[in-house]
């Protein structure tokens, strides 16, 4: 394949600027599944240099089933109203709602989980090792595994997203930070049925 083609291939993947794609393509060797991944490690680090930016602008996600009973509905909060403006960010807002109407997440992260949640399913899942005789280090390591089992399902930003299963919706964020280069957060988000 020619360079534009690999730069193609890469951009519809992670929605990189060309700039950043073609030097993913380069520092991997014109692989383009290690660009890929480059790509999400670079955007990972810039998440993490954006941590103390506030995010006072942003927009509001909707998605109403088909069915008419069911509505997803999410705040998704950036730096700019440029970026607020942006047609791609108004989609991903409008994705995280579908994919609340899907996946009907209770808490936005695994830290939100009420603390009687979290030990009432200890206490269970402690009860079915009980009599096991297994060690209880290992009784251990099931309850903590259990438990981000647990969250995976009810936390918003952990569940796999939807469209995508191999990624998270924290991923997903993570990838329009790179994109868009501000910080982007999820205020609130609600689900309505009938």
């Amino acid at each position: 394949m020619s360079e534009l083609e690999n730069i193609k291939i890469v951009r519809e993947k992670t929605g990189a600027s060309m700039i950043e794609v073609k030097k993913a393509l380069i520092d991997a060797n014109n692989d383009i599944e290690e660009a890929a991944k480059l790509l999400r490690t670079r955007g990972q680090s810039v998440v993490d240099k954006k941590q103390d930016r506030t995010t006072a602008e942003g927009t509001i996600g909707v998605y109403l089933h088909a069915n008419a009973k069911v509505v997803g509905i999410v705040e998704l909060r950036c730096e700019t109203d440029f970026v607020a403006r942006n047609e791609d960010f108004k989609k991903l807002a409008h994705d995280l709602a579908m994919h609340i109407v899907a996946a009907t997440p209770k808490y936005l992260s695994p830290d939100e989980i009420p603390k009687e949640i979290v030990d009432d399913e200890r206490r269970l899942v402690a009860k079915q090792f009980e009599d096991s005789g297994k060690p209880q280090n290992i009784v251990d390591k099931i309850i903590e595994g259990k438990l981000n089992t647990l969250a995976k399902e009810i936390c918003f930003l952990t569940q796999p997203f939807i469209k995508e299963p191999d990624k998270t919706v924290q991923d997903l964020i993570t990838d329009a930070v790179a994109k868009f280069g501000e910080k982007i957060t999820v205020g609130k988000f609600a689900r309505f049925s009938v």
